[in-house]
């Protein structure tokens, strides 16, 4: 395959990302599995609501997040629900937060931020790598209903399922396996997002995206600092674009 790179460096603040295997780097304490959903009053609903409104309009738009189907999205899915009792009154603050199993629920922004990147439309067929809580497939699944997710840690799929099953998402395709191979049963993808750092990028990722079709993804070793990389195919030409410095924990696999 040709290969043609193009790099525009765009820099954003760093921000600590997971849902894929791995170590978190978040310095609060390790989460213990989701519980089962329990409903919540009729006041903390409201408030709930209220603080979401504020995260759309202070984190999300006012850094240029401009997508306006994206931005009614992340207003509607209710974000509280992916996370753990214990933080859900911290839902909507500018931060990851713990979900168990050494992993976090992003930060706001860098959801939407590279959500947007995929210039996801209605017709897409989108695949995820690192399902995680859940929040990121719930999110494409208001853009498009053809959303798939891989997870590689058997309790946080099954927890993920069930959250995206009670809360109306039931038609989003999850999977208990190793992201880096992808979901090729249902390829080629228009979009594809990886929420977890592999060292490169996967080879079967890229022959599972359609031409025309987007890659978002960081890359780099495990630790503080990695590059989050927008790939485009465009026919025998795979073109990358420098998003600027993330970090997120390692992709488990074959990386």
């Amino acid at each position: 395959m040709k290969l043609k790179r193009r790099c525009v460096l765009v820099l954003f603040p760093l921000a600590i990302l997971c849902s894929c295997a791995g170590p978190s780097t978040v310095g609060t304490p390790t989460a213990t599995v989701l519980p089962a959903l329990t409903p919540s009053t009729t006041a903390e609903e409201d408030a709930f609501v209220t603080a979401r409104k504020a995260m759309v309009e202070r984190q999300i738009r006012a850094r240029g997040i401009a997508d306006e189907r994206l931005l009614a999205a992340m207003e509607k899915v209710p974000r509280h629900w992916f996370i753990p009792k214990d933080y859900r009154g911290e839902a909507y603050a500018d931060y990851p937060l713990p979900i168990g199993q050494g992993q976090t629920i992003s930060q706001p922004y860098i959801v939407a931020l590279m959500t947007e990147l995929l210039m996801v439309q209605p017709e897409d067929k989108v695949l995820e790598i690192g399902t995680g809580s859940g929040y990121q497939a719930a999110i494409l699944g208001e853009l498009t209903r053809q959303v798939y997710t891989v997870e590689i840690i058997e309790v946080l799929s099954r927890r993920a399922t069930q959250t995206l099953n009670e809360l109306g998402y039931d038609f989003i395709q999850t999977k208990e396996d190793d992201g880096y191979y992808g979901w090729e049963e249902h390829a080629p993808y228009d979009a594809i997002i990886v929420t977890c750092a592999p060292d490169h990028v996967p080879q079967p990722l890229i022959n599972q995206l359609k031409d025309g079709g987007r890659l978002i993804i960081p890359v780099g070793p495990p630790g503080f600092y990695q590059t989050l990389w927008l790939i485009e195919r465009q026919g025998d030409q795979i073109l990358s674009t420098n998003q600027g410095g993330v970090t997120f924990v390692p992709m488990l696999g074959e990386n």
